[in-house]
């Protein structure tokens, strides 16, 4: 991976705090990773997007996505990338719940019925948010059997996601980043 991408996360993402961040598993951590501050930015968005069109090279897919909103800017820059890389692999989203308008729809996007489909994250703590997507893409017909995430906090995402057929594939994990659980006081 890149070594510019890890000291962009470092610098711009990996936040730090006196009381305790709320995580999307439900527990508590002094350390959080907030990867929508490069996600959305130009930068950060080109050096995840080239990381994963590199793990995507050699695999057989047809629609990458992810659950709202933390995969919703990495799907798009990798989606885009993979177009001008010459290998197009469209994107969508999953919603945590429907509109009350529209479409009345969870998943957005073009995905078809019967497609191979790989699950994007941003960070995965228990990987129960990024199966919410999984479930959902799997309820309309979708093969996934593969996710891969920004960062992996070492929290049993893999190990859970492992229990329903599925890769958790890193670029990084909590351990890329020095962090000893035992020194953060980190209530899991």
């Amino acid at each position: 991976m890149s070594d510019r991408l890890l000291t962009l996360i470092r610098e711009r993402a990996l936040l730090f705090g006196e009381r305790d961040f709320k995580l999307a598993s439900g527990g508590r951590s002094n350390f959080f990773f907030d990867m929508k501050n490069l996600s959305f930015d130009p930068e950060g968005a080109n050096l995840i997007a080239d990381a994963i069109i590199e793990l995507l090279r050699d695999e057989e897919v047809d629609f990458i996505g992810g659950l709202e909103s933390g995969a919703i800017p990495i799907v798009a820059a990798v989606s885009l990338k993979s177009w001008l890389a010459g290998k197009p692999i469209p994107g969508f989203f999953v919603r945590k719940t429907t509109k009350e308008r529209g479409t009345d729809k969870l998943v957005e996007g073009p995905l078809l019925r019967g497609s191979k489909v790989i699950i994007i994250d941003d960070v995965t703590t228990s990987g129960e948010s990024v199966l919410r997507a999984v479930r959902e893409v799997r309820r309309l017909g979708c093969a996934v059997d593969k996710v891969i995430t920004v960062v992996d906090r070492l929290e049993g995402a893999s190990e859970n996601l492992k229990e329903e057929g599925i890769t958790l594939i890193p670029l990084y994990t909590r351990d890329d980043f020095s962090l000893e659980r035992d020194e953060l006081g980190e209530s899991l």
